[in-house]
């Protein structure tokens, strides 16, 4: 299989799908016609010795700086080099994959005047899995990632370190076993490979695939949760749905009503109460409002993993070719979304955490045993598994607050106003860990509620779910050390991201 590059059409499910497989990336013809065109524009400028920023001048505050038509391609040298200041953990593996299919795609729209041989050295590192090492932090998410995106460069010169088969090596090294040598810069190519936006991008798009398998995993969670309290399906009917004016929320109440087709636990209203709690009651508005989010999410991550976000950016007027200086390399758009998915991710864990409490506490449980303990007074059983959904709730409240608002001046005050859309993506991954912990939570709790209640009277579809999660947690019939519990659920469910669960039309 391989996954066809334009620059036009990139989807967050081809990236799925790409990292699912061990595909390999191709580029149609068209865009390449685009990149040669580009690149001769450049090459024009340099033998007209014309003042273009970022080709023949400086860089930030530099850019009235003429420099010498011989020292253009060393100008492109020491930007990599110099700005290559990333500090902490390294992003993931697939968000720095998916960083170099960013990147390669937005220079196949023609705008960014790069060689074929910087679009071949990308193919080469991309399809052979050599994934460079990139820190996490130290971006502004304005002039680009410049950070990030210079340690990406850096390997494609071959001095950076990257992971190849399991391994930490220098670039150099990997490239000589291979028999490819590194990739010599020429002018505009340093710039042209830093100033974007696919470090926040990247991590965004992972955040998007795995937030919103876990929307859809906390549904048939929940679903367990309903049948173990007797919860009342009538909340659920379609016509209180339909008249709100909102697909998001009717679909997740048609969900829940599949999930919960046939069980012998849900009830009615008035058999044994009027009202359920909000948590129970208010699902389809609270998870069907996160869905809402992903959905503008989703559209703002894939137009910008098809956009021109370089600088200068080269135009093809027909009659003139216009190079222009503007700053499309700005993440606000970017860190706005980014920001936005860390409040939705965070509401799914809010009100997962209290069905929980719903589930332990013996006031508001029914008939379910305090905690759901073997042995109540002798076996905690699932009260400290509450603590730790509250402690991961509340972390996220600190999380989810906006990055974007955040502004530092840089470079002299040139750059006088930043995004902060890359801390927007590192953040999100942050909740996203907690809240699948918090849902992990939820699923282990009410396994055993279900099962208490009695495995028979579940609807077939969370009858199928417990069969299939009762493989990863036995059931709590003595306290134990609940966190591998925990884990193994939640990477249980991690992995479901990349193995087929549906993404939202």
């Amino acid at each position: 299989m391989t996954l066809l590059l334009t620059g036009e059409n990139l989807s967050i499910e081809d990236i799925r799908s790409f990292l699912n497989s061990n595909d390999k990336v191709e580029i149609s013809e068209e865009a390449l016609v685009r990149v040669r065109k580009s690149r001769k524009t450049v090459e024009k400028i340099i033998e007209n010795k014309e003042t273009i920023y970022g080709i023949t001048t400086g860089f930030g505050l530099f850019c009235d700086v003429l420099i010498d038509h011989d020292k253009c391609t060393h100008l492109q040298e020491h930007l990599i080099r110099s700005h290559a200041c990333g500090v902490g953990q390294p992003f993931h593996s697939n968000v720095s994959l998916v960083m170099m299919v960013l990147r390669l795609n937005t220079m196949l729209k023609g705008h960014s005047g790069v060689t074929e041989s910087l679009v071949d050295q990308l193919v080469f590192f991309i399809n052979h899995r050599i994934i460079p090492v990139i820190p996490g932090q130290g971006s502004l998410g304005a002039s680009g990632d410049l950070a990030p995106l210079s340690h990406l460069a850096l390997a494609l010169i071959g001095e950076g370190d990257v992971e190849y088969e399991g391994k930490i090596l220098h670039s150099s090294e990997v490239l000589k076993s291979l028999g490819r040598g590194h990739l010599e810069l020429q002018e505009k190519e340093g710039l042209a490979l830093i100033n974007g936006t696919q470090a926040m991008t990247a991590q965004g798009v992972i955040n998007y695939i795995e937030a919103i398998d876990i929307a859809y995993q906390a549904e048939w969670i929940a679903a367990l949760t309903h049948q173990a309290l007797h919860g009342i399906t009538d909340a659920y009917h379609d016509n209180v749905h339909i008249v709100r004016n909102n697909d998001c929320q009717l679909g997740v109440a048609r969900r829940l009503m599949n999930w919960l087709e046939g069980s012998k636990l849900t009830t009615r209203q008035g058999e044994l109460r009027v009202q359920d709690a909000y948590s129970l009651r208010c699902i389809p508005q609270i998870h069907g409002a996160s869905f809402q989010v992903f959905e503008y999410v989703k559209e703002k991550l894939e137009a910008e993993m098809n956009a021109a976000n370089d600088n200068p950016l080269i135009f093809d007027e027909g009659d003139e070719t216009l190079v222009i200086s503007g700053g499309n390399f700005h993440g606000q758009p970017v860190a706005f979304a980014l920001d936005f998915l860390k409040i939705g991710l965070s509401e799914l864990a809010n009100v997962s955490e209290r069905r929980i409490e719903r589930l332990v506490n013996p006031q508001l449980n029914g008939d379910l045993p305090a905690f759901l303990s073997p042995e109540p007074g002798l076996q905690s059983g699932a009260m400290i598994m509450q603590y730790a959904a509250a402690s991961l709730v509340s972390e996220n409240k600190t999380l989810a607050h906006p990055a974007s608002v955040d502004s530092i001046p840089s470079s002299a005050n040139q750059e006088d106003h930043v995004s902060m859309g890359t801390i927007a993506s590192r953040h999100g991954y942050q909740i996203l860990e907690n809240v699948r912990n918090v849902l992990a939570i939820e699923c282990v709790i009410a396994l055993q509620a279900a099962e208490i209640k009695g495995i028979e009277k579940l609807s077939e579809k969370t009858k199928a779910k417990y069969e299939e999660y009762r493989h990863i947690v036995p059931t709590i019939d003595e306290d134990r050390p609940f966190h591998k519990d925990i884990k193994c659920v939640s990477d249980y469910l991690k992995k479901q991201a990349y193995e087929g669960h549906i993404l939202v039309k």
